[in-house]
């Protein structure tokens, strides 16, 4: 008889069920959201809609099939994986765009990104594999070196066991601090992904509650070992922010309890942000410190970042080859404007939650980050030389943009919604229609973030910078029309049926 059928009989004969586990590893589970955790990481793409649009009707919320998708793909991916982590960036924007859908339609957006995250578990053999599997007790962990060494050591197990045990010390007390721990070797590098998988799966535990912090946490964890060895491997010497930070900080004793009050103008602003778009990266970063030192608002600074990282998308002149889901001429997706503003509007996330020191050190990071990309762009936005838009109604305006995204024209649907803007004409109905494409388009993995992205940035901009962000949302739009998301039409029927 084989081993296998030995421990068979016996989990049979002595009634067990936890001796079938211990044949093979143990797998990291999630208590009430475990049946649908297991549902969404090992049901085919194809298979899986028609199974959630039944949940929903059955009643469970739509915050559970996010919080659970959340979890999956934590379990199967790690924060290691580029589709994978795109998949769970995008899953909170979803949940808040679905908050905007008409009716039957609301969980059109979560719907659209469940079946993106089951295709990629599919696709790279994590149906029923993981990343992630349980973590040892920490009650006993002796005292030691601490997550930021540990992660610069790259040393993964040390790493993890680090982070359980700043969150276990922080169930009792401030949870943030764990978090701020971690903000450390965020900013130790500057890429997009790690600083917006930072944001988003912190901010997912809204959704999957504080109890599986550790589980979202050890994301952005991996994710920083990963990318640091594979550095280190190609003998990339360390990012010049690792040793211009702490300067910065000491310098302009930024290590201080209090943030800042002292509110800007729109032209200060402005001026903030021409330095960011301008200037090389070190050069921002001691601009953005003394104006932190000097009490300047965050949300001050951090709105020339956003400013700066908008013009980038606005300038850009499109990507200059064709590749798979984007022609040439391209500004959706993995680009220089997109990635700086959903970068910027993840720094500026970071900066609101902690401490006053977390907050200089982020934005200081945020500036850093954001520079040293115009070489990249034009010097104009790219439909100055457009013909600009006559139409006045706001029905027929929104009409016109609609047509000039469909057509995939980005300088005449700019200038449309230049236009719109100018005349004073609703935001919230242009937001509208724009979220129709961002639910119907496939967006090369960046469509629900960027359109949160530039959601909350028009939302908290002045009243002067606002039209940048409609604007710089319809182009993207006009981008990435054309290319339908897999499984949004399926579900839009099942919806509706």
């Amino acid at each position: 008889m084989s081993s296998a059928a030995v421990s068979l009989a016996l989990a049979q004969r002595l009634g067990l069920a936890q001796t079938l586990s211990r044949i093979g590893p143990e797998r990291l589970r999630f208590g009430a959201l475990d049946p649908l955790v297991d549902l969404l990481q090992e049901t085919p793409a194809d298979d899986l809609l028609p199974l959630l649009v039944q949940r929903l009707r059955g009643g469970t919320p739509l915050a559970d099939l996010v919080a659970a998708g959340a979890l999956a793909n934590a379990r199967a991916h790690g924060g290691t994986n580029y589709n994978g982590y795109h998949a769970l960036m995008a899953l909170m924007p979803s949940y808040e765009m679905a908050a905007q859908m008409p009716a039957p339609y609301e969980a059109l957006p979560v719907l659209k990104v469940l079946h993106r995250n089951a295709r990629f578990f599919q696709e790279s053999g994590r149906t029923h594999e993981d990343a992630l599997g349980p973590l040892g007790p920490v009650e006993d962990a002796a005292e030691g070196p601490g997550l930021v060494e540990n992660v610069r050591a790259r040393d993964l197990p040390l790493a993890e066991r680090s982070l359980a045990v700043l969150e276990a010390r922080g169930a009792a007390g401030d949870r943030l601090h764990a978090y701020e721990e971690l903000q450390t070797v965020v900013r130790d590098d500057m890429n997009v992904h790690r600083v917006v998988l930072a944001w988003r799966a912190y901010d997912l535990l809204r959704l999957t509650g504080p109890e599986h912090s550790v589980t979202m946490m050890r994301m952005p964890v991996r994710f920083c070992i990963d990318e640091d060895g594979a550095s280190a491997k190609r003998g990339q010497a360390p990012n010049a922010i690792r040793a211009l930070l702490p300067e910065l900080m000491a310098e302009h004793g930024l290590e201080r309890s209090e943030r800042g009050s002292r509110k800007a103008d729109e032209a200060w602003i402005e001026g903030l942000a021409d330095t960011v778009f301008a200037a090389p990266r070190a050069d921002a970063a001691r601009a953005v410190a003394a104006a932190l030192a000097e009490g300047c608002d965050p949300e001050d600074v951090g709105a020339a970042l956003s400013l700066a990282a908008t013009r980038l998308l606005l300038h850009d002149p499109g990507q200059a080859k064709a590749s798979p889901g984007r022609p040439a001429g391209s500004v959706h997706g993995a680009t220089v404007g997109v990635h700086a503003s959903d970068a910027a509007n993840a720094w500026r996330h970071i900066a609101r939650a902690g401490s006053a020191a977390n907050a200089c050190a982020s934005l200081i990071a945020g500036a850093f980050h954001t520079a040293g990309q115009s070489g990249a762009v034009g010097a104009l936005a790219h439909d100055h030389d457009a013909q600009p838009c006559a139409l006045e109604e706001p029905r027929a305006l929104l009409g016109e943009i609609d047509a000039r995204v469909r057509a995939g024209d980005q300088k005449g649907a700019c200038q449309a919604a230049r236009r719109y803007d100018a005349l004073g004409h609703s935001s919230d109905d242009l937001f509208a229609l724009l979220l129709g494409f961002a639910v119907s388009e496939d967006g090369a993995l960046h469509a629900e973030k960027y359109f949160r992205t530039a959601q909350e940035e028009h939302a908290s901009a002045r009243p002067a910078h606002r039209p940048l962000y409609l604007v710089a949302l319809t182009r993207v739009m006009a981008s990435h029309y054309g290319f339908p998301a897999p499984g949004c039409e399926e579900a839009r029927k099942l919806l509706a049926g």
